[in-house]
């Protein structure tokens, strides 16, 4: 399965960006199971995915530093495109971070 990442329209990688606010250890640990869902698809370990709502689904990461999501979407049988990633804070998404994975899927999507 192939794994893209969101860009602004002037080519700049908020994944890229998001990395490097994230502890080494568990950017590691991100990058591992990224490449897991390269190789094993939705059978990857080290993460889970679920439905938010119709076309938007979200990758979780555990870590020794705590609890990451990705918004993606799924473009073909094989791509997962990644839209939006935070550290979770708390039980629900916040607002704030659907509206961007939300923002980003109506461009993809256009």
């Amino acid at each position: 399965m192939k794994v893209e990442f969101h860009r602004s329209v002037s080519g700049r990688s908020y994944f890229e960006d998001f990395l490097k606010e994230v502890p080494k250890s568990d950017r590691a640990a991100i990058l591992a199971v990224f490449q897991d869902i390269q190789t094993y698809g939705f059978n990857a370990l080290g993460c889970e995915f679920r439905q938010i709502e119709g076309k938007l689904w979200e990758i979780k990461i555990r870590t020794a530093g705590g609890g990451w999501r990705f918004f993606y979407v799924t473009l073909a049988q094989d791509l997962i495109y990644v839209l939006h990633s935070y550290k979770k804070q708390g039980q629900k998404a916040p607002v704030r971070e659907l509206d961007v994975a939300r923002k980003r899927l109506k461009e993809v999507l256009k």
